[in-house]
């Protein structure tokens, strides 16, 4: 555990919110502490970092949700509602466990900006968190009171993107 642990927020609309969370973890466990990464959108694709615990002793990873939200919906997909409650009861039950020394909740910024968990049950899972715990929180549109909450709050901005030139997404970088 964590002298202090730290409450890190990833969130913009560049690349590499994921990755960032990823490196830090990678980073914790060399220094000896277990992570657990809950993710709360991603499920259904086989992202390249679903098979990082199988190298990675110390490390692991729980994908949750369906793997696509519907952007345009005028009410979230009450499935999807279901899931990432599921997905945040497991994120908390990590936090509160005692075997971790940090805690990633990846895409959980997205999770609230499309109204599938209330921002207030985050505040709460950040207030509730042990001293020792790191807890790192990615996706973009982090809310204004997740980030008056955090220690430290990176936002990635982009500036210029592949698929811009119409070139697809590549393996071992965005999946």
């Amino acid at each position: 555990m964590a002298q202090k642990g730290l409450v890190i927020v990833h969130t913009g609309n560049g690349k590499g919110k994921t990755t960032a969370a990823l490196g830090l973890a990678l980073r914790a466990v060399g220094q000896g502490l277990k992570v657990c990464m809950v993710q709360f959108i991603k499920g259904s694709w086989k992202y390249g970092e679903l098979k990082a615990p199988e190298f990675l002793p110390g490390f692991e990873i729980l994908p949750m949700g369906r793997g696509f939200v519907d952007l345009g919906a005028a009410e979230p997909n009450p499935e999807d509602v279901s899931l990432a409650r599921d997905t945040l009861a497991a994120a908390r039950e990590k936090v509160l466990s005692g075997q971790y020394g940090m805690v990633i909740l990846d895409e959980v910024n997205y999770a609230v900006a499309y109204r599938l968990i209330a921002v207030d049950a985050v505040l709460q899972l950040i207030r509730e968190k042990p001293e020792g715990v790191h807890l790192v929180l990615t996706g973009r549109d982090a809310r204004p009171e997740v980030i008056e909450a955090a220690d430290l709050v990176t936002e990635m901005r982009e500036i210029k993107h592949p698929f811009q030139k119409g070139i697809k997404a590549q393996r071992g970088v965005e999946f």
